[in-house]
């Protein structure tokens, strides 16, 4: 049997190795997004508000000049003046700087619902969670990527942007103004002068690369790392989830040693990577935090000749001064955002790729050699030649099962029964007609415009509402209260009638009869005209087994598939009887 497609496992390999592929992946998920106005309409605010505050800031490094000349010269009268000028500047930068983070903090809200909705959208397709679980370790624990990965590509994104365009504008501003000002330096080596056009712009450029380089030598592990650490957090996250689902089975086993002890080593795993982080990060902090001392002086020095054979003043001094730690800092941003730019790149890598596997998903739909399921115009339930593969990957030696009837009709009003040879995954074929198991071949051809209700072994109790539980998937206001216990009575649950509106964690509060109950509740309250059973009646109660199969009975109008062996069910419908058997090392089909 064929299981995900080879040019699937390409796919998510190649985006994994692509840096380029995973931007492209973000860039059209934010580009169909719901919220990308909002989005655009915050970022051209930020734009605005950034270019007013880089102005701001040029306004005040000039007043640097004239500022510190009047303290040079004891003239107090400007330098008073110079005290006011400073007010209104800082005044309205400290304005512009509450703006910006309010800004900032707003578009990072808006990134993070638009990136989250998306996932999870993408995610609870066209029943591509569970083939992703089925066909991949990326659906197993997919919580961490849904969540706290999305939330870190989410705000990550906003801050590291926001801090490219703002050192961007303030490089662009300070560049011409240092230019201007290290030309006027004049040099003097005994009797000879001469002047470096734009010095003190290559001092910065320089500077700025040497933290660079060695940054980005230091610290190119990081993004590895930062990777391997969220994918531990993932296994820790799940561990405790899986403990915290089954608390009953274990502490019924006394397992609670054996679950300790598994967390354990979960835990180790995290620590192992934590501290191989963080001492990729405290290497890097040697460079990072270096070059910062180092930048206290250095422009000083650099500027300092100058200033010794006369030729600038005091206040030009840290003009010069205060212009050149604006063009640093503007190239060191990379420097210092080294750390966060590798995590980001992670978080990229974790979001981008677990997109580009739900993607793929479809294409299982298409790919030869899987089971093609199309629609019955005439109303009938056909399987033709249908055969199910047991395992998702060809290296399982031909391995799978079929119907002893190679074609099989079912009609409206039907009952039919379907069980298997000792050893045959009748949940497979359960799940092949929900169109969540697509590996093997042959055809379904479902009834066309028909609604068909799939009700697996275990029923799923969602958290919330009685009423709603009962209704779901469906709205529970479109049913009255009285339909409701009316539901509830015949399936034997009479005293749950009062408690509709009680909120709980109702898989915990009923057993498996009851909640098999609930099951038929729904079925009843929904009146489907088809529904297809896997196994219901197994292991419950004689007095639950025969009370549901007599509420079978009397759907002589409802088509329905009972797969798995039930004697209660088969004497209250009358089924036809369909049997699946084994077929191993691609044996010769039977003859029809």
């Amino acid at each position: 049997m064929s299981g995900k497609p080879a040019s699937a496992e390409q796919a998510i390999a190649s985006v994994e190795a692509s840096f380029r592929k995973q931007m492209a992946i973000a860039l059209h998920s934010f580009w169909h997004s719901a919220i990308r106005n909002r989005i655009l309409a915050f970022a051209l605010a930020l734009v605005v508000v950034i270019l007013a505050t880089a102005y701001g800031t040029v306004l005040l490094n000039h007043w640097n000049a004239p500022f510190y000349n009047a303290l040079e010269q004891r003239n107090l009268p400007a330098f008073l003046q110079e005290l006011r000028n400073f007010a209104v500047i800082a005044g309205a930068l400290l304005v512009l700087n509450v703006v910006q983070a309010w800004l900032n903090q707003m578009t990072a809200l808006h990134m993070r619902e638009g990136l989250t909705r998306d996932v999870i959208d993408q995610w609870l397709a066209g029943r591509r969670a569970f083939r992703l679980s089925m066909t991949s370790p990326l659906g197993v624990n997919p919580d961490q990527r849904l969540h706290e990965d999305a939330r870190k590509l989410a705000e990550m994104t906003t801050s590291l942007s926001i801090g490219l365009f703002n050192a961007t504008i303030l490089l662009v501003s300070f560049i011409g103004v240092l230019w201007g000002l290290s030309s006027d330096f004049v040099f003097k080596l005994g009797d000879w002068s001469f002047r470096i056009p734009g010095y003190m712009v290559w001092g910065a450029i320089l500077y700025a690369l040497a933290a660079s380089l060695l940054s980005r030598l230091v610290g190119r592990r990081l993004s590895t790392l930062n990777a391997e650490r969220y994918a531990r957090e993932a296994d820790l996250r799940f561990s405790l989830m899986r403990a915290n689902e089954n608390l009953e089975a274990i502490a019924v086993a006394r397992g609670e040693d054996t679950e300790k002890r598994h967390i354990h080593q979960t835990l180790d795993s995290v620590l192992g990577s934590i501290r191989n982080l963080a001492l990729a990060l405290t290497n890097l902090t040697w460079v990072t935090a270096g070059f910062g001392w180092l930048a206290i002086i250095v422009p000083i020095l650099i500027a300092s000749p100058a200033y010794f054979a006369g030729t600038i003043t005091f206040g030009g001094l840290m003009m010069a001064a205060a212009a050149f730690t604006q063009v640093y800092s503007a190239l060191r941003w990379y420097v210092d955002n080294f750390g966060q730019i590798a995590d980001w790149r992670a978080a990229l890598l974790r979001v981008t790729v677990f997109r580009a596997a739900l993607d793929t998903m479809d294409q299982t739909d298409t790919t030869s050699g899987n089971i093609e399921i199309s629609m019955s115009e005439d109303g009938v339930l056909r399987l033709k030649a249908l055969e199910i593969g047991v395992a998702t990957s060809a290296e399982n030696n031909g391995s799978a099962f079929r119907l002893a009837e190679r074609d099989v009709e079912i009609a409206p009003g039907e009952h039919v029964m379907v069980n298997g040879d000792q050893g045959v995954n009748r949940k497979l074929f359960f799940n092949a007609l929900a169109g969540l198991w697509p590996f093997g071949k042959g055809r379904i051809l479902l009834p066309a415009g028909a609604e068909i209700l799939f009700v697996p072994q275990i029923a799923y109790l969602p958290e919330g509402k009685l009423r709603s539980l009962l209704a779901y998937p469906v709205p529970s206001a479109k049913f009255t209260d009285e339909d409701l216990r009316s539901a509830l009575e015949r399936v034997g649950l009479r005293h749950l009638g009062t408690r509709l509106e009680e909120r709980a964690r109702w898989e915990r509060l009923l057993d498996k009869d009851e909640q098999m109950a609930l099951a038929f509740a729904n079925i009843l309250l929904r009146k489907p005209r088809w529904v297809v059973f896997f196994d219901v009646l197994e292991g419950l109660e004689p007095e639950t087994e025969a009370r549901l199969a007599a509420l079978l009975g009397e759907m002589t109008e409802t088509t329905l598939l009972y797969i798995g062996r039930s004697a209660a069910f088969a004497k209250a419908t009358g089924a036809r009887l369909v049997h699946l058997e084994r077929v191993m090392n691609n044996a010769p089909e039977k003859p029809a």
